[in-house]
């Protein structure tokens, strides 16, 4: 039984011994061709790494040398044979506890009246807005208005601006046509994206809600360690503060702005900025006032955000104010009170101050404080709309808004004004605001 068991362990040994280099032979040449491929695979990786290391460095020297357009404008999108196209539809509903409010001591253009009570249609927009080519950007604006119970639209802006690569200076831009030009914080912006269902006093007063007349304005961002621009505008001067332009070239601006982060919550901008103008006839309170002469009109913003959380979506805080000071030197003349040209030589001043709360990622609350100081009343002046009677105008408004989407918002405001002497008005304003389309961000 022992034997041919030896005998079979025997055997098996014998062909062990006779295939085992035979194994070994095929695990060593498997083995080279292993070390064989990772050798052609780590060359080829090597290969690869250096490439992209090279595309990596030519994008980021090309950045550098094409930095983006120092601006808080709008963005400008790659779309220039397919313009984008979008439509803000604003509408108002309006109750006022006075019948007529007048603003005491000043001349107020048409669009710086209190509007319409009852239900309307406020400004809707339409805009087109695209890259011309890979030099220029274009965009255009027309709001679409009722006036004297007729539907009229009106061009806001239609305006080109140089893009990156152009030619000029890093940092510097220009911007022709017609637009809302830089001046204090409000006038660059469509009224749609504005905190409150109106503008402020100021605005209202000095700027008929906002300046955008014919010009060219010349921007430049500052090579500093935080944000600083500088710029400067000529304008035809046919819009109000000025008005009846002679020459074609009858306004001028400057204007000079900081900011900077504070932490990774925290911003704050301020800036100067001067409106200079030649009013050969700027008409006011429909069309009964006639001021010839030159106006001044210097203005100082502050804005200061702030995210509790870090993430302004969810809460965040926004304080704002604006102060301007006017000079006119000229003569006033007052139709409806028969008063002849009166000379006049005398300054004014009106300021804001707002903040807003946004407790909430859809919900925000609002309060805005508005005052204007008038100016001197010459003798020849008593009686006219351009007599204060010594009262200061002023207003109070509060504001709750709902915010759905970007798109759309809803909001409800309550202002009591008092701008004139002893004339209150209760004003309750339920708004809303939808976007369709496409719609660039909004200016910080």
């Amino acid at each position: 039984m022992i034997r041919p068991i030896f005998g079979q362990l025997s055997a098996v040994v014998a062909m062990t011994w006779l295939v085992s280099p035979a194994f070994a032979q095929d695990t060593q040449a498997i083995r080279k061709e292993i070390e064989a491929l990772k050798q052609t695979y780590e060359t080829r990786i090597s290969e690869l790494e250096s490439r992209l290391k090279d595309v990596e460095e030519k994008k980021k020297a090309h950045s550098a040398e094409t930095p983006a357009p120092a601006s808080s404008g709008r963005s400008v999108f790659g779309n220039s044979f397919n313009p984008s196209i979008g439509v803000v539809l604003n509408g108002k509903a309006s109750s006022f506890s006075r019948g007529t409010s007048e603003i005491a001591g000043f001349g107020v253009g048409e669009e710086g009246e209190r509007g319409k009570e009852g239900l309307a249609i406020d400004e809707s927009e339409l805009n087109f807005s695209a890259n011309v080519d890979d030099k220029f950007y274009g965009s255009l604006t027309a709001a679409i208005v009722r006036e004297g119970g007729e539907d009229k639209i009106e061009l806001e802006e239609a305006y080109i601006q140089t893009l990156p690569g152009t030619g000029l200076p890093t940092g510097s831009r220009i911007k022709a046509g017609r637009a809302f030009w830089t001046l204090g914080y409000l006038n660059e912006h469509h009224a749609h994206a504005d905190d409150f269902a109106d503008r402020p006093l100021p605005y209202r007063v000095y700027l008929n809600k906002a300046f955008n007349d014919d010009g060219i304005q010349l921007s430049y961002v500052l090579p500093t360690g935080f944000y600083s621009e500088i710029g400067g505008g000529a304008f035809r001067g046919d819009d109000f503060p000025a008005g009846g332009s002679v020459s074609g070239l009858g306004a001028w601006s400057a204007f000079a702005r900081i900011g900077g982060d504070i932490g990774n919550s925290q911003s704050w901008r301020v800036g100067g900025y001067v409106l200079g103008s030649d009013a050969n006839g700027r008409i006011s309170n429909e069309d009964m006032v006639t001021f010839i002469g030159q106006s001044r009109l210097y203005a100082a913003d502050l804005r200061y955000t702030w995210a509790p959380t870090g993430n302004p979506k969810q809460s965040e805080v926004i304080l704002q104010g604006e102060y301007f000071h006017r000079d006119d030197d000229g003569t006033y003349e007052d139709a409806d009170a028969g008063t002849g040209p009166v000379a006049f030589d005398d300054d004014s001043s009106g300021w804001y101050i707002q903040g807003v709360y946004k407790f909430a990622p859809i919900w925000r609350v609002g309060a805005r404080y508005a005052r204007m100081s008038t100016p001197g009343t010459p003798a020849g002046l008593v009686g006219s709309a351009l007599d204060s009677g010594g009262h200061d105008p002023d207003t109070i408004s509060v504001m709750g808004d709902w915010t759905n989407s970007e798109f759309g918002r809803i909001r409800l405001q309550y202002n009591r004004e008092e701008l004139s002497s002893g004339a209150d008005d209760n004003q309750l304003l339920l708004q809303y605001i939808m976007s369709i389309g496409a719609h660039g961000a909004h200016a910080y």
